[in-house]
């Protein structure tokens, strides 16, 4: 190409770093050309800087909807450098362009709370089709899609100029940029068509959020990936997490999530505004407990399992204060996360350097429970998520004993927790505390009696829950043998009458729910 192909064409929409960009592309002897609002920003750094219509010859269209898309732009930006490229290009007059930094229109943020109408005029057309020719000709153009790239590009025009690996990398970053935003536009309109249906076609474009040391084992390599960094907890100190960390701090906070009320639940027995804190290990709850205040709720949730506590992940639904530092300060964890953290509490941690302490939007918890679940599964995806037209979870009292209000907040808590558990699973507690929790087996009797066993003595006047139906009676008679009071269970066995007769034999309290959980 001749010497006037340092050309760089700009168009942003956020302006970090971009006075930066313009003075050193200045400096390193480009022409700049813009679109009209970021020709007004170059020019306020001092930078000389034309706008678009000085290339296309024609001024902005429709409103801003037709700017770039012109041969005079898209034809200096694909021309290849080869003579005959060159030739053409002189024939038509149309300026060779090398570097091309856009940022697209706000559609992901702006389709999430916007008016249709609003949304649709947040689809970049130019932009996107822009960085799709400036990365396709990555031979000779040097494409910049996010901010973040300008600092390591300017250090290249410092030196002399990119290099084709990384004008390579950089077409990578743009069409990685125009996939996402591809894929959020199509989760728009898959979701204005029907909001509660899966779409026909997943389309994934989800940005690398860090690199892990390794995987679940260490001669595995890792990533972590998602789409909305915004709604993620924020680490505020210790190592770096891992990939286990996360596996355990996804587990932990689902637990936390408030636990929703079942049909046929008395209003009178509603356990109201309570602090949850849960201890997870290996992706298995440690201990759960719901109390009036953080410190309450630890001190239970640690006291539930001790042993299988130590390095595990904590999770607390309220901000953590001096008084949970303190009581967490002695013990070995791996993560602690919360809401907030009070400036005592960070005080007292600062001497644990390698703790990681995460912050999360109090809502995050619930969101994880309602939200899109993905897995791998055949090498291919299974997504699924709650549908919230099916009806609700209703509860029977199936025996003449009836629990009082204490029993019924225990069996809604013990419920709650156990479908959080791998199947199959049993979860014994009293006065919203887990005693004994058992999960992953193959017959739900081994798994009431594993729970139960775990709880000891304190199994007596203790709730049970189950995440399935029982079978056949042997469940609910290796429960009553252990002093089990109360159980909450699916119901659905072609044997619940018998079931339901073991139980009223026994003096205790049976509750069917109409729903079974599982959990794999």
């Amino acid at each position: 190409m001749p010497p006037d192909s340092k050309v760089a064409l700009l168009s942003t929409t956020d302006p970090t770093g971009l006075q930066d960009l313009a003075r050193a592309l200045a400096s390193a002897g480009y022409r700049i050309v813009a679109t009209r609002g970021t020709a007004k920003a170059v020019r306020a750094a001092g930078v000389a800087c034309e706008e678009i219509e000085t290339l296309t010859g024609f001024s902005e269209m429709l409103g801003g909807r037709v700017k770039t898309l012109h041969p005079h732009v898209f034809g200096g930006i694909l021309a290849r450098d080869e003579p005959g490229d060159a030739d053409e290009l002189s024939r038509h007059g149309i300026a060779p362009i090398a570097v091309v930094a856009v940022n697209l229109y706000r559609f992901e943020s702006a389709s999430a709370k916007a008016p249709e109408r609003q949304a649709l005029e947040e689809i970049d057309i130019g932009g996107v089709a822009l960085l799709r020719a400036a990365a396709k000709n990555f031979e000779r153009v040097s494409v910049l899609a996010d901010p973040a790239l300008y600092p390591a590009f300017i250090a290249a025009l410092a030196r002399g100029g990119t290099t084709r690996a990384e004008r390579r990398a950089l077409a990578a970053q743009a069409f990685s940029t125009v996939a996402r935003y591809d894929a959020a536009i199509v989760a728009y309109f898959a979701r204005a068509a029907d909001s509660e249906a899966l779409p026909e076609v997943l389309t994934l474009a989800l940005p690398m959020q860090s690199r892990l040391r390794y995987g679940e084992n260490p001669w595995a390599t890792a990533a972590f990936y998602h789409g909305d960094s915004a709604g993620l907890p924020k680490q505020l100190g210790g190592k770096t997490l891992s990939y286990n960390n996360l596996l355990d701090v996804d587990s932990c906070l689902r637990l936390i999530a408030p636990i929703e009320e079942p049909v046929g639940f008395p209003k009178s027995a509603l356990p109201g505004a309570r602090v949850f804190a849960a201890i997870v290990k290996h992706t298995v709850p440690c201990g759960l407990a719901a109390a009036d205040t953080p410190s309450e709720a630890l001190t239970a949730a640690l006291g539930a399992d001790p042993i299988s506590a130590y390095g595990g992940i904590v999770a607390v639904s309220a901000p953590i204060d001096e008084a949970c530092a303190r009581i967490l300060k002695p013990r070995f964890v791996e993560v602690v996360a919360a809401p907030a953290f009070d400036p005592a509490a960070l005080a007292l941690f600062a001497a644990k350097k390698n703790l990681r302490l995460l912050s999360f939007e109090p809502s995050v918890p619930a969101r994880l429970r309602a939200g899109t679940t993905l897995r791998s599964a055949l090498g291919g995806v299974l997504a699924e998520r709650p549908d919230p037209l099916a009806p609700p979870d209703e509860w029977r009292v199936m025996t003449d004993n009836k629990p009082d209000a204490a029993l019924w907040r225990d069996l809604l808590f013990a419920f709650g927790a156990v479908r959080q558990i791998k199947s199959n699973a049993a979860v014994v507690a009293h006065h919203q505390v887990t005693l004994g929790i058992c999960g992953g087996q193959t017959n739900r009797v081994a798994a009431v009696e594993l729970a139960c066993r775990r709880s000891g003595d304190a199994a007596r006047g203790a709730v049970l829950a189950t995440d399935g139906y029982f079978p056949f009676a042997d469940g609910i008679e290796a429960a009553i043998a252990s002093g089990i009071v109360a159980v909450v269970a699916p119901s659905g066995s072609i044997r619940d009458a018998e079931v339901v007769e073991a139980a009223r034999r026994g003096g205790i309290v049976l509750v069917f729910a109409s729903r079974r959980y599982f959990l794999h």
